[in-house]
Parts: structure tokens; C-alpha cells; sequence
């Protein structure tokens, strides 16, 4: 099952790679391309330097299906995760295109949960920290899992503001929920786990040098839409490990949590984007796209690699603490940048 994951990950990485280039010169040739001086007339946070295509979405799409259909049995769990998928990459392209409305993409957000719950996937219970776990089942199984899909697609992808931020850590979380599922790979179900997350790593990796620093093409809402997307399904297939995403995902969840927190207090609607991200106070105080992009990175890293070692009780202590070391530093480096 390793070579099967590594080799998931490399087939997919190569097809994103050789795609990439592909897309962004249709975009440029058609020009689909955002141009950071018109973007900051209409929301003030664009980060690009110039006009760049988006729709990244469209070879990372196809590089997680083709390795899918190439190590995966077509059952009927894929098969609605696929369909899925397209529907969410199609609307982000669309969007990538031609801006559409956020609660538009928000409720195509909730179709595409729903498909998937339909299909039987849904969360019956999650782990107790302090030992067993806690049961689910005086909740709808589907009505969590909803939650959970929606939020991730829409979180994950806000944490895409600055080149090679995305691709890298959305690979890198990816890559440990493999590595995990790889400790209980005596038992067949997670199998298909541990071949998507690879699939996901590599169509991630295979797109990051066009998307880092300087960038010739943006991931764009069809790509980080499908980030959190996919990234929300693997932490559910793969046991319910719903804070192992979390924890993971520490900077970009914590951050999100924030940015909703503040936009409430201050009465602003919490779709429309001001420029308070993390990534944008941290370009405000002069880091570099790149080092805001390996910063990201490398935090994802060390606590893949914490994952792989703590206990769920320690986990918990430890996103805890993070919880409280992040916000007091978001918290600290936005009032400075205020």
C-alpha cells in the first residue's frame, strides 16, 4: 500500500504538471485573467503583482480523477465523490472566469455535501480526546458531515492569498492523512483513503510551480474550493479525524475562525472579503510572498510530524495551546497593521 500511495501521488503530480501550462494559456488566450488593479476596486485585498489566469481547479480536478480511476475500483462512494467534485471544480470555474455571488457558490457548496452525504458518507461519531469516543447518533449522521464539507471548502480556501500558500500546505495535510492511514492499513477501507489523500497531494505538488513565486497562474476559487472540499472528505473516510484536520489546518482554521469572530462584531457580512486575513497582515508588515508561503508551509509540517506521535488527549492539549499562541499573535500582528 505505500508504493500504491507513492505512486498515487507521483502519476498525479506528473498529470497536474503537464496539464497546468495547458490551462493557463487557454485562459490567457481568452482573457480569463484577474487583473489586481480592478479587483482592488472592488474588494481592496487583491495580493497578485499582475494580471494572472486563475483556474487551477481545472488540471488539479483532472489529475485526482485519472489517478482515481486508475487505482480505484468505479464504485458507487466514488462515483458520487467524483460527480461531486466536478460539480464544485465547475462552479469555481465559472467563478475564475466570471465572478459570481459568494452565497451562490455557498449554497452549490451545500449541493455538493448533500451529494455526498446522499451517497452514505456521514459522521456517526468522533473521537474523545479523554478516551473512546463521543457517539453521534442522536444527531442526523448527514447534518455534521454537511457542516464540516461546507466549512472546510469555504476556510481552507481563504488561506490562498499570496503565491504557493495554498498548493503547498493543502499537499502537505494530504500527504499525513496518508501517512495515517497508513498505520492501520491492515484494514481494507482505508485503502481507497490513503490513494485519494496521495492523489490530492500530487495534483497539489504538480501545480505549485506555476503557482509559486513569481506566479504564472492563480488556484483560483475552482482550486481552493476543491482543496477544502477534498481535505473534508479524506478527514471523515479516514475515521472521523476531524481534529487531526484541524489540527493540521492549524493557521488557516484558527485564522478563519478569527476573521468570522471580527466581522460579526464590527456587524459586516462574513462573505465579503476586507482584507484581514492573516497572509494580508503579514504582507502589510513587509514579509515576502515567499516567506509568507513557506511559513504556512512549514507550520503544516511540524504538525504533520506532531501528528504522527501525539495521542488524541495530547493533540487536544496541544491545538489548544496553539489556538491560544495563534490568536494572541493574529490578533497582535492585526492591530499592528491597523
Amino acid at each position: 500500500m505505500l508504493l500504491n500511495f507513492i505512486l498515487a501521488i507521483f502519476l498525479s503530480a506528473l498529470i497536474s504538471y503537464l496539464l497546468t501550462p495547458k490551462v493557463r494559456n487557454f485562459f490567457i488566450s481568452q482573457g480569463f485573467v484577474e487583473d489586481p488593479l480592478v479587483k482592488n476596486k472592488k474588494t481592496g485585498n487583491a495580493t497578485a503583482l499582475k494580471p494572472v489566469p486563475r483556474g487551477g481547479g481545472l488540471p488539479i480536478f483532472l489529475a485526482i480523477l485519472v489517478t482515481s480511476l486508475i487505482f480505484l475500483p468505479l464504485d458507487h462512494h466514488l462515483l458520487t465523490i467524483l460527480a461531486a467534485a466536478f460539480f464544485t471544480v465547475v462552479i469555481g470555474l465559472i467563478d475564475d472566469i466570471k465572478d459570481i455571488s459568494p452565497h451562490f457558490r455557498l449554497f452549490c457548496n451545500f449541493l455538493a455535501a448533500v451529494a455526498i452525504v446522499s451517497a452514505g458518507i456521514g459522521i456517526n461519531y468522533i473521537s474523545n480526546p479523554f478516551g473512546g469516543v463521543i457517539n453521534l447518533s442522536f444527531l442526523p449522521a448527514s447534518l455534521l458531515a454537511i457542516f464540516w464539507i461546507v466549512w472546510s471548502t469555504n476556510t481552507v480556501g481563504w488561506a490562498a492569498g499570496v503565491e504557493g500558500q495554498l498548493p503547498g500546505f493543502v499537499a502537505i495535510s494530504a500527504i499525513f492523512i496518508g501517512i495515517l492511514g497508513l498505520r492501520y492499513a491492515v484494514d481494507t477501507l482505508q485503502w481507497p483513503v490513503i490513494i485519494l489523500a496521495g492523489a490530492v497531494a500530487g495534483s497539489y505538488l504538480g501545480f505549485l510551480p506555476f503557482n509559486f513565486s513569481p506566479q504564472s497562474i492563480m488556484p483560483g476559487y475552482s482550486a481552493k474550493s476543491l482543496a477544502g472540499f477534498f481535505l473534508s472528505l479524506l478527514s471523515i473516510l479516514s475515521g472521523a479525524k476531524l481534529a487531526t484536520l484541524i489540527f493540521l489546518l492549524g493557521i488557516p482554521m484558527i485564522d478563519a475562525f478569527l476573521v468570522i469572530i471580527r466581522r460579526l462584531f464590527r456587524h459586516q457580512s462574513i462573505f465579503v472579503s476586507d482584507g484581514s486575513h492573516f497572509h494580508h497582515q503579514l504582507l502589510k508588515l513587509g514579509w515576502s510572498r515567499s516567506q509568507i508561503a513557506i511559513f504556512y508551509w512549514a507550520v503544516t509540517l511540524a504538525l504533520g510530524l506532531l501528528s504522527l506521535f501525539l495521542n488524541s488527549q495530547q493533540k487536544f492539549y496541544t491545538l489548544f495551546g496553539l489556538f491560544l499562541i495563534l490568536s494572541a499573535l493574529i490578533t497582535t500582528v492585526s492591530r499592528r497593521t491597523l
